[in-house]
């Protein structure tokens, strides 16, 4: 059975969501808690965000099924309980668990990461750390070239969690890697908006900018590393040398004549080979030997 159902709730569902009072929270909080996870939302009538989280966690713990409750408690008319919790800014929600708040969080979440955390609370989905581990194995397998097992991570994520930006991105990288990089825009393109500025979508977007690149003729880029091989101090053909290759989808060979211009000249034309360089490492991924490797010997190169 899912977490969630997608039908209208039942009568009786109402009976998951209640107002509260400091008063009662014992018998409608603690006690309960002992059995089913209960979420406390600390609310007042003037707080805007308060009004846009309430109907939408009140939507999602009637489509639970169950595996949560909901008790709402408004701090204007009692301050005790929010007092006790040190709640500082509302909504401020609290997960409550064997008569112990173990979770939480404030501000006007979107329905998606509602979901999340209430699938996190009632255990019926694996923790976002658990989520993070089955991505990082499917990124360990697409750096050694499994794309079909790194694949299946990803979509396994995402299967519990459909809008997850690092399952998302990776799968990305699976159609990128596969040539089709049509999908691999497809795919991304379903980031949703309040998860688009994650590291690793961001990380894969510079890598779907640069398998764009349109490839460099291949005379032009054998007169380029003859023009290097003439002059290696030639830093402009150096550059040029880089982005043919790049363009090409040679990220070592192009991280190497960037490398080399940093070692001769830092600054040259303004940090360019160095900018380039950091976005080859983000596009390659953390975890491949292009930014591994690269990534150290630019080290050793700024702090000799």
């Amino acid at each position: 059975m899912t977490l969630f159902n997608t039908g209208a709730p039942d009568a009786d569902t109402d009976d998951l969501v209640k107002d509260s009072s400091d008063s009662n929270f014992m018998a409608d909080v603690v006690e309960p808690s002992k059995s089913v996870p209960v979420l406390v939302d600390f609310w007042a009538p003037w707080c805007g965000p308060c009004r846009q989280l309430g109907p939408m966690i009140e939507h999602v713990v009637r489509q639970s099924e169950g595996a949560v409750r909901l008790v709402k408690i408004n701090i204007d008319e009692n301050p005790g309980i929010a007092q006790q919790l040190r709640v500082q800014s509302i909504p401020a929600v609290f997960a409550f668990k064997d008569g112990q708040p173990v979770d939480g969080f404030m501000g006007a979440l979107p329905e998606s990461q509602i979901k999340d955390f209430i699938q996190r609370i009632s255990g019926k989905g694996p923790s976002e750390a658990e989520l993070k581990a089955i991505v990082e194995r499917g990124m360990t397998g697409l750096e050694s070239g499994d794309l079909g097992g790194a694949a299946q991570d990803f979509a396994s994520v995402l299967q519990l969690d459909p809008g997850h930006p690092s399952a998302l991105a990776g799968l990305a990288r699976v159609w990128l890697k596969s040539g089709d990089i049509e999908k691999a825009t497809q795919i991304l393109g379903q980031v949703p908006d309040d998860r688009a500025g994650d590291p690793a979508v961001e990380a894969a977007r510079t890598a779907l900018e640069l398998a764009t690149t349109a490839p460099a003729d291949d005379a032009v880029t054998a007169a380029l590393r003859q023009a290097v091989k003439t002059t290696p101090t030639d830093l402009q053909a150096r550059f040029d040398l880089a982005e043919a290759l790049l363009a090409s989808g040679d990220h070592a060979g192009a991280a190497d004549q960037l490398l080399a211009i940093t070692a001769l000249d830092r600054e040259w034309n303004e940090q360019a080979a160095r900018t380039l360089l950091l976005k080859i490492f983000e596009a390659a991924g953390p975890m491949s030997e292009v930014a591994r490797d690269g990534r150290r010997r630019l080290s050793s190169i700024l702090f000799a």
